[in-house]
C-alpha cells in the first residue's frame, strides 16, 4: 500500500512569549497560519521492518534522528507494528527558516502512517503523541488558522485568514532557535503584541487590521543580529506590502499584499536584490482534505 501527503509550511501572524516553565520551555501565544508552500512525502509499506527515508536533492540528515523517522519508530514501538516503511521526501520548504519545515513533515508522517497502518487514531490522539517530539507538530497536524498557547501544543482553531497574497523570502543565513530564546531571556520584551486583536481582525476578515497588529517578540533579537531581515522588509514595503514581518525565530520574512500583481512586483524587487535565494509568492491555505 502507498500513500502521498503534502506537508504545508506555516507563518506566524503574531508571536508572544508570556512566561517560562520550570523545565525551561517558553510559554507562548501565537497565531499560526499555513501557506501554500509544501513538501511532498510518499509512504509505502515494506516487509523488512525498517524505516527507510530518502530525500533526493536535499542535504538533510536521513537517519533515526530525522523527525520523520522518529515518528515512524514511535508508532511502530507503541502499536507493535512489524512492517517497515519506505518514505520519499521532496523538500521545497526552506530549512531552518521559522516555517516549521521539519514539524510539518513529521505531522504528515503521523497522518499518513495512521492511515497506512490502520491505527484509527483521532487527530487529538495524534497530537498527544506528537507533542513528545516537537511543540509545533500538533499545530501542523491540525493546520489552517489557529491560536497556539502553552508551549505551542494548546490549540484553538479560528476562522480562516482572509484572502490575500504573501511574498516569502528566506535569506542565506541560518538562525539557532535556542540562541534566539536565550537572547530574548537576557534582553527582555519591551512590547507584547496584541494576539487577541489579531485574532479578532482575522475573524472580522480585515487584512489591513491584521497587519496593523501583527508583532513578533523574537524579531528584535534576530533582526538585531542580521540586518538582512530589515532590508527585506523595507524592499517589500517599498514595493506595496501592507506590512512585512519575520516569522518564528527567523530569518524568513513575509510580506502581505492586497493583490497578486503587487505581490509579484515585490517578488521581482527582492529577487533583483539578491538577498533571498529562496523566494515564493503564495497565499494562506487551510489544508483541510488536501492531506
Amino acid at each position: 500500500m502507498k500513500t502521498e501527503r503534502k506537508a504545508y509550511a506555516k507563518i506566524n501572524l503574531g508571536l508572544d512569549v508570556v512566561g517560562t516553565r520550570e523545565d525551561g520551555y517558553h510559554i507562548v501565544r501565537m497565531i499560526m497560519q499555513n501557506v501554500d508552500i509544501y513538501d511532498t512525502l510518499t509512504f509505502e509499506d515494506n516487509e523488512s521492518g525498517e524505516v527507510i527515508l530518502i530525500a533526493p536533492g536535499s542535504n538533510l540528515p536521513l537517519g533515526k534522528d530525522n523527525l520523520i523517522c522518529k515518528v515512524a519508530y514511535q508508532l511502530k514501538e507503541k502499536y507493535g507494528i512489524n512492517k517497515g516503511v519506505n518514505i520519499e521526501l521532496i523538500k521545497r520548504i526552506p530549512v531552518a527558516a521559522g516555517m516549521a519545515g521539519g514539524s510539518t513533515d513529521a505531522a504528515a508522517a503521523y497522518i499518513a502512517l495512521n492511515e497506512l497502518w490502520g491505527l484509527g487514531l483521532s487527530n487529538d490522539e495524534l497530537c498527544e503523541l506528537a507533542v513528545k517530539l516537537g511543540a509545533d507538530i500538533p499545530y501542523c497536524i491540525i493546520g489552517g488558522t489557529a491560536l497556539a498557547e502553552g508551549i505551542g501544543e494548546e490549540l484553538t482553531v479560528i476562522k480562516d485568514m482572509p484572502s490575500c497574497h504573501i511574498v516569502v523570502a528566506k535569506p542565506e543565513i541560518g538562525v539557532s532557535t535556542p540562541w534566539v530564546y536565550k537572547e530574548l531571556d537576557k534582553k527582555g520584551i519591551d512590547v507584547h503584541p496584541d494576539i487577541d486583536g489579531v485574532r479578532k481582525a482575522i475573524e472580522d476578515g480585515d487584512v489591513h487590521k491584521i497587519c496593523d497588529l501583527i508583532g513578533n517578540v523574537l524579531e528584535p533579537v534576530t533582526a538585531g543580529e542580521h540586518g538582512v531581515i530589515g532590508k527585506l522588509e523595507k524592499i517589500m514595503e517599498d514595493n506595496g506590502a501592507i506590512r512585512a514581518f519575520m516569522t518564528g525565530s527567523g530569518p524568513t520574512v513575509f510580506g502581505i499584499f492586497d493583490d497578486k500583481e503587487t505581490a509579484e512586483g515585490a517578488y521581482k524587487a527582492v529577487e533583483k536584490s539578491g538577498l533571498a535565494p529562496q523566494l515564493f509568492v503564495t497565499t494562506p491555505i487551510n489544508p483541510g482534505q488536501n492531506r
